[in-house]
C-alpha cells in the first residue's frame, strides 16, 4: 500500500510543476510560454514570434517617406502621360481616367514606403493625383493648338503698303513701322509658370463648360479619395508588450 501512494504522488507533482511553469501556449508557434509574452490583437504570443511580427509590420520613418515621395512622383508622371495620352490618341477627354491616376499614385507610394502610411502620405498622394490630372491639360492643349495650325491654310504675311505719290502717281511701298517696334519675348521661366498655373486651375476652369466640367471635377475628387484611402495608416496587427507573467504562475 505505501508503494502505491508513493507512485501516485510522483506524477501528480510532475504535472503540478509543469502547469505552474507555463501560463499558456503561443498562438503562433504553439510553444509554451513561461515568463514573458506579447499580445497581437489580444492573442498571446512568445518573444520569438513577436520579433517576427515586428519585422513584418510596416515601419514608418523619414527614409520611408522620402522613398514614397519618389515613387509617388514617378506615379504622377505615369498618370499624367496616361491621362494626356488617352485624350490625344482617342480624341476623348474622359474624367474616369482620374480614378486610374489616383490608384497609380497611391500604389506607387505604398511600394516606395513598403506598406507604411499615414496622414503625410495621404496629403502627398492627394496633391500628386490632382497635379497629374490637372497638368495633363497642358500637353492636350498644345496638341490641339498644333493640330489647328496644321489645318489652317498657310498664308504668306506681307507688310502693308504705304501710299506715296511720285509725279501724281500713287505707288505702294512696304511700311517699316512694324519693323521698328521692339518685340518683347516672355522668359521661359515665366512662360512655364503661367502654363503650370493654368494647368492647375484647369479642373475649375472647365466648370464653365456646364455639367460635363462639374462631373469631371467630381470624378477627380473620387480619384483623389482613392489615393487618400490607399495611403492611410495600416490598421493590421497591433503588437503590445512585453508583459510579465504573475509570480505565482512563473515560480
Amino acid at each position: 500500500m505505501p508503494d502505491m501512494s508513493t507512485n501516485q504522488s510522483v506524477p501528480q507533482f510532475g504535472t503540478l510543476e509543469s502547469s505552474s511553469q507555463t501560463a499558456g501556449f503561443c498562438q503562433a508557434c504553439r510553444q509554451p510560454i513561461s515568463r514573458t509574452f506579447y499580445r497581437v490583437n489580444n492573442s498571446m504570443i512568445c518573444g520569438r514570434c513577436a520579433d517576427r511580427v515586428r519585422r513584418e509590420l510596416p515601419q514608418d520613418s523619414h527614409s520611408a517617406f522620402v522613398r514614397a515621395l519618389l515613387f509617388g512622383v514617378a506615379g504622377f508622371a505615369l498618370g499624367l502621360v496616361l491621362y494626356a495620352g488617352f485624350a490625344i490618341l482617342t480624341g476623348i477627354t474622359i474624367g474616369y481616367v482620374s480614378l486610374a491616376v489616383g490608384f497609380i499614385v497611391g500604389k506607387a507610394m505604398l511600394v516606395g514606403s513598403k506598406g507604411a502610411g499615414g496622414r503625410r502620405y495621404q496629403i502627398a498622394a492627394v496633391l500628386l493625383t490632382y497635379a497629374a490630372v490637372s497638368m495633363a491639360s497642358i500637353p492636350i492643349a498644345i496638341h490641339y493648338m498644333k493640330s489647328d495650325r496644321v489645318e489652317q491654310p498657310k498664308v504668306q504675311k506681307q507688310a502693308p503698303l504705304e501710299e506715296s505719290s511720285v509725279d501724281g502717281v500713287s505707288q505702294g511701298q512696304p511700311s517699316t513701322k512694324t519693323a521698328d517696334q521692339p518685340h518683347r519675348q516672355m522668359s521661359p521661366g515665366r512662360a512655364l509658370g503661367m502654363l503650370a498655373a493654368l494647368g492647375l486651375a484647369s479642373p475649375f476652369l472647365e466648370l464653365s463648360e456646364g455639367s460635363s466640367g462639374f462631373i469631371g471635377l467630381i470624378i477627380l475628387f473620387v480619384g483623389m479619395r482613392f489615393a487618400w484611402r490607399m495611403t492611410a495608416a495600416r490598421g493590421g496587427a497591433a503588437l503590445e508588450g512585453p508583459f510579465q507573467l504573475p509570480q505565482s504562475a512563473s515560480a
